[in-house]
């Protein structure tokens, strides 16, 4: 009996060279993915398709803080599964309110606006931003104007790669939607001056984790909430990567005790399982959504409000902010011994990386696919940048093999 032609199609599951070649040929190609096929996952570890192990230090992108398949995580997930999916927010559920408690309890802030990715969380802030523009703040119909910072990452839509200033993400994509004005990151006057009376906001990454895990000055974000205060404008804090444990505290911001007055999430929120974003934000400038003004199908859905509140649960022990900074600080201390021996620059904050290479080793893809070779799964971002974020869930020993690995392969190269 013949194979199914879809099945056939996508190739034998079974040989890494076969489903890339379907991929390449069935699949929009928007990413270049490192040439492994991963076919399980559990803990800081992944198997390939022929069983092959792999240390994984992306984390999806900050997705998996609390690693592949979190025994908590996945009860949440089958325990809700056996009662209600979905409703759509035609309909109450009792899965939502929890959730918006728990993240009221854990930001500090008061409401919650559910969505689902971190792009839907950013154009929900835009939105709501701009309504308080003109509701509260008084702006002018149609004059709203939001400050962003150069090398920002918020995503893929038209609008946020509207203001986007890498040419990868932003050419050939407009026209693009006015009202943003650009300042460089960590350059608190510049940011200042750019504010008057028609700016309705602005939209930082506390950290850019796209731009190679930038980390500002001490008292940057400390100085734009008090600019914002002053010229009565809101602070937007995206902590979609860096939020929830990544740096060693709950949210990047509580590095400077600061609290904004719209607040993404996103990624780790789902616990690796689901897609989970939030706005969550101060009661008055909520208030300027009414029904029928924004919404999402998905959006709070039973699963995902028992998935989210599933991961509040695991934050609120402490356990996974302590491990943050601990073991950042043997990532951090492991970085410095590597520096002049194929490291030429590295940041971190908690258990975050951006780590420049010499370009004479090799380019970030390069390097990357070197250490894919033994065993480590990280991602290149701009040039000779690599990223490393591992699980939180990783071990001491784990965490200093890998840098032993990453030293070994920077002499090899050299």
């Amino acid at each position: 009996m013949s194979a199914h032609p879809i099945t056939e199609a996508a190739g034998d599951p079974t040989d890494p060279a076969a489903v890339i070649a379907a991929e390449d040929r069935l699949v929009a190609h928007n990413y270049r993915p490192l040439p492994v096929v991963v076919a399980r996952g559990e803990g800081v570890w992944v198997e390939d398709v022929r069983g092959n192990r792999y240390l994984d230090l992306l984390a999806g992108y900050s997705a998996l803080n609390f690693g592949h398949r979190h025994p908590a995580l996945v009860e949440a997930a089958h325990r809700q599964l056996d009662t209600l999916t979905l409703t759509s927010r035609a309909f109450h559920n009792d899965r939502l309110a929890a959730f918006a408690a728990g993240l009221a309890g854990l930001t500090g802030l008061d409401v919650t606006l559910p969505m689902n990715t971190g792009a839907e969380a950013v154009e929900s802030a835009i939105k709501i931003a701009r309504k308080w523009a003109y509701e509260v703040k008084g702006v002018p119909r149609d004059r709203a104007r939001i400050v962003v910072a150069a090398d920002n990452f918020h995503g893929r839509t038209t609008t946020i790669v509207g203001f986007s200033t890498d040419p990868v993400a932003h050419d050939g994509f407009g026209p693009y939607a006015p009202g943003f004005t650009v300042v460089p990151y960590n350059d608190l006057p510049a940011l200042e001056a750019a504010l008057d009376d028609t700016t309705a906001a602005v939209l930082i990454e506390p950290i850019q984790g796209e731009a190679g895990v930038i980390v500002p000055d001490d008292g940057y974000l400390r100085g734009v909430r008090e600019a914002t205060r002053r010229a009565g404008v809101l602070f937007v804090a995206d902590e979609i990567q860096s939020g929830l444990g990544r740096t060693g505290r709950t949210l990047a911001l509580d590095h400077e005790g600061v609290r904004p007055d719209l607040l993404l999430l996103g990624k780790a929120l789902g616990g690796g399982l689901v897609p989970v974003s939030a706005v969550v934000g101060t009661r008055e400038v909520m208030a300027v959504l009414r029904p029928g003004e924004h919404g999402s199908t998905f959006g709070g859905n039973p699963l995902s409000a028992a998935i989210g509140t599933a991961v509040i649960g695991l934050l609120a022990t402490g356990e996974y902010q302590e491990r943050a900074e601990r073991l950042g600080k043997v990532l951090a201390a492991g970085l410095g011994r590597l520096t002049g021996h194929g490291v030429l620059r590295h940041r971190c904050r908690g258990l975050w990386a951006g780590i420049d290479v010499d370009p004479a080793i090799g380019t970030g893809r390069q390097l990357s696919e070197r250490l894919m070779a033994r065993g480590l799964l990280v991602k290149d971002t701009h040039g000779s940048t690599i990223r490393i974020a591992p699980p939180l869930t990783i071990e001491e020993e784990e965490l200093t093999g890998a840098l032993d690995v990453l030293g070994e392969v920077l002499a090899e190269g050299s």
